[in-house]
């Protein structure tokens, strides 16, 4: 177990065991450490074990923490660290020691060693055991053994609301599990629920002789002698208990076995706070897929009318071997739209191929497009395909398409009127069995009448256009994008985020997302690695009140908001144009125009 040694200016060392799952330090008489050193903070810093690490931190905006010689706001201890808070001096190690905690304690005994020491090969295995009541059950047995006790439990505190709190046994040992309703499962109720609620542990010799329990039910019907019960706490709230007893012994149990069994509760603690989150991150996550599952297209989040919009399309598109071309801003998902579009294709058992038209350098375009021969020029050392023969049977996915050069765009042109491509330094055409879906984020148009996109290539490429919303324009979808995105990378980091305040996810619908569904995931992943706490704030998102939406022009604004109340509309008539129509007391074919703009609108730059 570890422990914490404290220097003070005269006198011996006092040594505190660091059991619980948080341990505060300070100058306060409440605090788990209580150190009477004017240099403390009241409530100076606290000790957070994790299950496998120990981890300090200030608390009440103190920074006077130092850790080997460095000054620190929060770090993991390791054996041997040298502490100064203030100027209180402390060692921490993660060895089991024993010495007097405070001056008028005496000296450890050969029992409170082995308690230690029994304590220590438990805590190694809360980090290598992954069933929860198998460990209480051990952590039970020690206790039995070391208090001498004939039978204990571990009891929970469960809450469900419009019912009182009821007491479940978690974990037993010679006494009936189950809901803890009377004196039929062989505990006193009375004991435990004024361990309950003072949140302090109690020691009885007698049950039958004691003032306080004699006259107790359960304590009568039981002929109940030695009990000891404490309680288990988390982040200051009792969650349960541990109750240990002996019927056929009076005054079995002394101070030392109380401390022993407070020790081991800390343990307890810390046990069923873990599983308590674990399960309450299950929970979230079944409740995340059941909200996703109709809200998913393949592997495509949305449920707005412009996304239903283009799922309607994607579907039709799908099944054909005709081109499509994405276009969308930056960051809108347009290469999910394509490999969606692969998926539910006849070619989806072929290859399913990517350029980045904009990433490549130009002068190993063609070359990285329809492969070389060896020789075709220097550093050529051997013949090698290209991406069209790479994707034959399958599809080609041409990213940035808009990128490509005019002298690029004439021989993609040609190998998609001919189905035949040719590689550098070669004379032969080899065929090409593909189906080409590109995508972009600028204007096609305005870059054909600028004469720096082939407007030949542009209809062979656009025979079907999708056009992907923005992500601001998408409603309630970024609630389910973000929470999806959570969920996913709080597992692959490792991240103790359960989810959003109400805060951060007001300031996620408000925020304008320019870089959409991209930037938000860079937000969620950097959150995700930096916060401390159980739930994302706008802080934690760089949402604060600085990240509010930019002022439009007059005339953009009234566009905006009348395009926004119609989608909205529609959305709540569940898609019904005519009822939306109706509704807005407009004519039909105004909600058709809003649709048509919503799928074909004004391009960047346009």
């Amino acid at each position: 177990m570890a422990t914490l040694r404290y220097f003070p200016p005269s006198g011996p060392p006092q040594l505190y065991p660091l059991h619980k799952p948080i341990t505060t330090i300070g100058r306060a008489a409440g605090n788990d450490i209580a150190i009477p050193n004017a240099t403390l903070e009241s409530h100076h810093a606290q000790i957070v074990f994790s299950g496998r690490d120990f981890e300090i931190e200030g608390l009440s905006g103190s920074d006077a923490i130092t850790i080997n010689g460095k000054r620190k706001r929060r770090a993991r201890l390791v054996n041997g660290d040298r502490l100064c808070l203030g100027d209180a001096q402390f060692s921490f190690s993660m060895l089991s020691e024993l010495l007097p905690a405070a001056s008028d304690r005496a000296p450890a005994s050969g029992g409170d060693l082995e308690a230690l020491h029994r304590l220590y090969q438990f805590s190694e295995k809360l980090v290598s055991t992954e069933s929860v009541d198998q460990l209480l059950e051990t952590l039970l047995d020690n206790v039995l053994e070391m208090t001498g006790a004939a039978r204990g439990m571990v009891l929970l505190v469960e809450t469900h609301e419009g019912v009182a709190p009821s007491l479940t046994v978690r974990a037993s040992r010679n006494v009936q599990a189950g809901e803890l309703d009377g004196p039929s499962r062989g505990i006193s109720d009375s004991i435990v629920r004024q361990v309950i609620e003072s949140k302090r542990p109690v020691i009885v010799s007698d049950a039958l002789t004691d003032t306080k329990f004699s006259q107790s039910e359960s304590v009568i019907a039981l002929q109940l002698s030695s009990v000891m019960c404490a309680p288990l706490v988390a982040r200051g709230e009792v969650i349960g208990a541990l109750y240990v007893a002996n019927d056929e012994i009076k005054s079995l149990f002394e101070k030392r076995q109380l401390d022993i069994l407070t020790v081991f509760a800390g343990q307890a603690s810390l046990l069923l706070t873990n599983a308590m989150l674990v399960s309450a991150l299950r929970a979230d996550k079944q409740k995340l897929e059941a909200e996703l599952g109709d809200k998913r297209f393949g592997e495509i989040i949305g449920a707005c009318p412009s996304m239903l919009e283009v799922f309607k399309k994607l579907q039709k598109v799908a099944t054909t071997d005709i081109s499509v071309l994405i276009t969308g801003e930056t960051g809108t998902g347009k290469e999910l739209i394509a490999r969606e579009i692969h998926r539910r294709s006849e070619r989806a058992s072929g290859p399913f191929v990517t350029v980045n038209c904009g990433a490549i350098p130009e002068n190993l375009m063609e070359s990285e497009m329809f492969g070389h021969v060896k020789g075709a020029f220097t550093g050529a050392i051997a013949s090698r395909g290209g991406r069209f023969q790479q994707a034959n049977g399958g599809t080609l996915f041409l990213d940035e398409v808009g990128e490509l050069t005019p002298q690029l765009q004439v021989k993609l042109l040609r190998a998609l009127q001919e189905r035949m491509v040719t590689r550098v330094g070669d004379s032969r055409p080899e065929k090409a069995d593909i189906r080409v879906v590109s995508a972009t984020n600028r204007n096609l148009e305005d870059m054909i009448s600028e004469g720096t996109f082939r407007e030949d290539l542009y209809y062979r490429l656009n025979v079907v256009n999708l056009w992907l919303p923005p992500l601001r324009e998408r409603g309630d979808d970024v609630f389910i994008i973000a929470k999806a995105l959570l969920s996913k990378y709080a597992d692959e980091l490792g991240s103790k985020v359960r989810g959003f305040s109400p805060a951060a996810l007001s300031a996620i619908k408000r925020y304008y997302w320019p870089g959409n569904i991209r930037q938000l995931e860079n937000r969620l992943k950097k959150a995700l690695v930096l916060c401390d706490q159980d739930l994302l704030t706008p802080e934690d998102l760089d949402l604060g009140t600085d990240a509010a939406e930019p002022i439009l022009p007059l005339e953009r604004a009234k566009e905006e908001f009348q395009r926004r109340y119609v989608l909205e509309a529609l959305e709540r008539n569940n898609g019904n144009r005519t009822q939306t129509a109706r509704d807005l007391g407009v004519d039909p074919r105004t909600i058709f125009r809003h649709l048509e703009r919503e799928q074909n609108p004004p391009k960047p730059g346009g």
